[in-house]
């Protein structure tokens, strides 16, 4: 995630620059905003679709123009033939219906099927007292290498154990039942499938939704197949004539006959497949690839339990919230020491202990800081607009015109008294003195 959360007040700890940095930053922008995945947001974030979300501009008209063909075409000859107003309430539940079976499409599409939010950085790998793995894990994480971490982990689920796989793109173990999608760059807890109908990844936060949106379409187009086999027999009673020419008086019923017939087979179909999948406690996905035929199911735990798991069970609260404020890091980075990479500041900066016989010494903001103070008041005393310049005199402190001349080899070379004694200064203070009066004995 390029952000971190944006908080009102910071605290108190924070330093002094750090504070500087987060108050003089670009504006803050919203987590949806910097989102890394494929997915496509509205009303500020308040709706996440994925990539493909133009496919509801086929689906919605898929159900809606059938709807409204019946209710101005087929249904006002049925108000006639029945008494009791029975002839209005079939023409307004398949008005209502449909309704329903497009708010039940936006509650699938326009939400978060399960999202698992992935890290800044692959966590760390398991210490086996292998220094040398576990150094080598770190610099990869640093300088975005192939991370060492293996493949997979075994977890045990209801006593059976089952392997979870690392995703490289989100930098995590995948919890069970969890996948990543390919088309919105995502990995989605009890992941079943990407149904480009929806337009949307359907897993463990939109499952019910799914299921209930195939299952009344299927509802729909059984309810419209009827209606129009109705007014067709009622043609031909009235009319006293084939099926053919029924169809010819009211040629609207006999597409709808042949539209709804088929979408009721797919649907339906469908829905018959889910029921199973409900029932075993699987998944799409876990069906097709794992075939749990031949083996045990370690999410199976009979049908009655299984059910109420899957759709009676409360929708989990979303792991992400797309609205929060977050502050993109993108112009704010931090070099690495040696080899010129850059980092992000909020990542910690790891440090490597190499038994080389070096020792590295590092120093914190707020040192930097005194040290920038105090290169601010040192009284360095100048003559002029002069720089500081190196005075050749012999071993005895005295002018060597033969030195200034040709550089002889048998002498030394001083500072001035007043660069020396800044420097003597600077030293004492910042813990170098006695390295830079060891170097100059050399």
């Amino acid at each position: 995630m390029q952000g971190k959360m944006h908080e009102k007040s910071l605290p108190r700890h924070v330093s002094k620059s750090n504070r500087m940095i987060v108050e003089t930053s670009g504006p803050s922008k919203r987590l949806y905003q910097v989102w890394k995945g494929s997915n496509k947001f509205f009303l500020g974030g308040r709706l996440i679709f994925g990539p493909d979300v133009r496919s509801l501009m086929l689906t919605i008209p898929l159900i809606v123009v059938p709807v409204i063909l019946f209710s101005l075409f087929v249904s006002q000859k049925l108000i006639n033939e029945f008494q009791h107003q029975l002839g209005k309430f079939i023409v307004a539940f398949a008005v209502l219906f449909a309704a329903y079976d497009i708010v039940i499409l936006f509650l699938t599409s326009g939400r978060d099927p399960g999202i698992v939010p992935r890290n800044a950085h692959p966590p760390e790998p398991a210490d086996n007292g292998n220094s040398s793995l576990r150094l080598s894990s770190e610099l990869s994480g640093v300088y975005g290498g192939s991370s060492s971490l293996p493949p997979t982990k075994d977890v045990f689920v209801n006593g059976i154990i089952v392997k979870v796989k690392y995703c490289n793109t989100c930098m995590l173990y995948r919890p069970p039942r969890c996948s990543h999608c390919s088309i919105c760059n995502n990995c989605v807890e009890r992941f079943d499938h990407h149904c480009p109908w929806v337009g949307q990844c359907i897993g463990r936060r939109n499952y019910h939704f799914f299921f209930m949106f195939v299952s009344s379409t299927t509802i729909l187009c059984l309810y419209v197949f009827s209606f129009c086999w109705v007014n067709i027999n009622k043609i031909m009673d009235a009319y006293e004539c084939n099926l053919w020419g029924a169809v010819l008086k009211s040629p609207v019923s006999g597409f709808l006959i042949i539209y709804t017939f088929i979408g009721a087979w797919f649907v339906g179909g469908l829905t018959t497949f889910h029921i199973y999948l409900i029932c075993s406690n699987q998944t799409t996905y876990e069906n097709f690839r794992y075939r749990y035929d031949g083996k045990m199911n370690p999410y199976n735990h009979g049908c009655f339990h299984n059910v109420k798991e899957v759709l009676f069970s409360g929708i989990p609260k979303s792991m992400n919230n797309f609205r929060a404020k977050v502050i993109e890091d993108s112009a704010r980075f931090t070099s690495l020491h040696s080899t010129g990479q850059v980092m992000a500041p909020d990542l910690p900066k790891p440090s490597f202990d190499l038994d080389i016989g070096v020792k590295r010494q590092t120093v914190s903001a707020e040192e930097l800081e005194d040290i920038q103070n105090q290169f601010e008041i040192m009284p360095l005393e100048r003559c002029n607009t002069q720089p500081p310049h190196l005075i050749w005199t012999d071993e005895k402190g005295n002018w060597d015109d033969e030195l200034v001349a040709g550089f002889g080899t048998k002498h030394n070379w001083q500072r001035t008294h007043d660069i020396e004694a800044s420097s003597a200064e600077f030293g004492t203070e910042s813990g170098f003195g006695d390295r830079f009066h060891s170097e100059a004995a050399r």
